[in-house]
């Protein structure tokens, strides 16, 4: 469990979206060394596994690095949701986000992710459950709607309902989710993105906190949605493409971030991979996170498949870190964006 420490302001601009199998502490980590304003989240974690897996680090386990951090819980009993709340109220969390998004047939079959679309007095049951037993932001991440649901009618019921149970943040991801007949990563790109649906929710409900999420690739256009909404989720390309953190702080809130180059910000993660490394995590889990920080660079290419043939052998070590990232030219600060 982590003890009170001051902490970065909680400040909801710009956002990393939660990815399963990719937003993992080890990556929040590494995002640190480019921006430390972001807020970033949780692999969305389920009820199920927070109150009976264990050990419960493996869930919930963070660096004090990674604050301002939010965790993503998926389920939808109330009971359940306001218990895991508070043990992530106690661990140190932030801000506590329901997922009400995630398309995927596990999750759907256990009421969990965006089939509760069609489900806001649950939803709104689990948000009062929740913000009853913890004094941190609860909020919920959910689409534009469900299979053949109206994007404008239904969305609106979805949101009036939840937030009079209280919640007042929502980060929305502009597209619909198709439950039945397309792919959880078919339903990241099939149904089209409509940023205007998002707008008008915004318009229409002043006084409620709205992010957007879905198809956002550059700093430029996380500032033309936050002339509209009230913050912007990034994900896919904040991982694939990481030196893209490295302009938020700057752009978007106006002061210097931690990174004057890729090779700083690697640099800067090393004392931290040499810790997991003697806590007895493998090289290759910690450093894929790392494979498209020199993207278009030269010498990237070589980083990547350096570590990706290396990482993962039997005691692979810091060694094979430092031997990959010789593999790059190192460019002066100015000429490193």
């Amino acid at each position: 469990m982590h003890t009170e420490t001051p902490r970065p302001t909680l400040d909801r601009t710009f956002s990393v979206a939660p990815m399963m199998d990719w937003t993992t502490r080890d990556y929040r980590a590494f995002a640190r060394t480019l921006t430390r304003r972001a807020l970033l989240y949780t692999e969305m974690v389920t009820t199920g596994a927070i109150l009976h897996g264990s050990p419960r680090e493996r869930f919930l386990g963070f660096d004090e690095v990674e604050h301002p951090l939010a965790l993503q819980l998926g389920g939808s009993d109330p009971g359940e949701l306001a218990e895991c709340a508070a043990i992530a109220q106690a661990w140190g969390f932030d801000e506590v986000n329901l997922n009400v998004g995630c398309p995927s047939d596990r999750v759907q079959n256990n009421l969990i992710g965006a089939c509760l679309m069609g489900h806001p007095e649950t939803v709104a049951a689990g948000v009062r459950a929740m913000r009853d037993a913890v004094s941190i932001p609860v909020t919920v991440k959910c689409r534009i709607g469900i299979d053949d649901q109206d994007e404008d009618a239904d969305l609106e019921r979805f949101i009036a309902t939840v937030a009079d149970a209280g919640c007042e943040v929502f980060i929305v991801h502009a597209r619909k989710a198709w439950l039945q007949g397309l792919s959880p990563k078919e339903n990241r790109d099939i149904p089209p993105l409509n940023y205007p649906r998002v707008h008008r929710l915004k318009a229409s409900r002043p006084e409620l906190h709205i992010g957007i999420n879905g198809g956002v690739k550059s700093l430029d256009a996380c500032r033309v949605q936050l002339e509209r909404v009230d913050s912007v989720m990034v994900g896919r390309e904040a991982y694939q493409n990481p030196w893209l953190l490295a302009g938020v702080d700057q752009a978007l809130y106006g002061e210097p971030g931690p990174a004057i180059s890729r090779h700083a910000a690697a640099r800067a993660f090393r004392p931290y991979i040499a810790r997991r490394l003697e806590e007895g995590a493998k090289l290759n889990h910690i450093t894929r996170h790392l494979l498209g920080l020199f993207q278009g660079q030269p010498g990237g290419r070589r980083f990547r498949r350096h570590l990706s043939e290396n990482g993962h052998l039997e005691g692979a070590c810091l060694r094979v870190f430092d031997d990959a990232l010789s593999l790059v030219p190192e460019r002066e600060p100015a000429d490193a964006a």
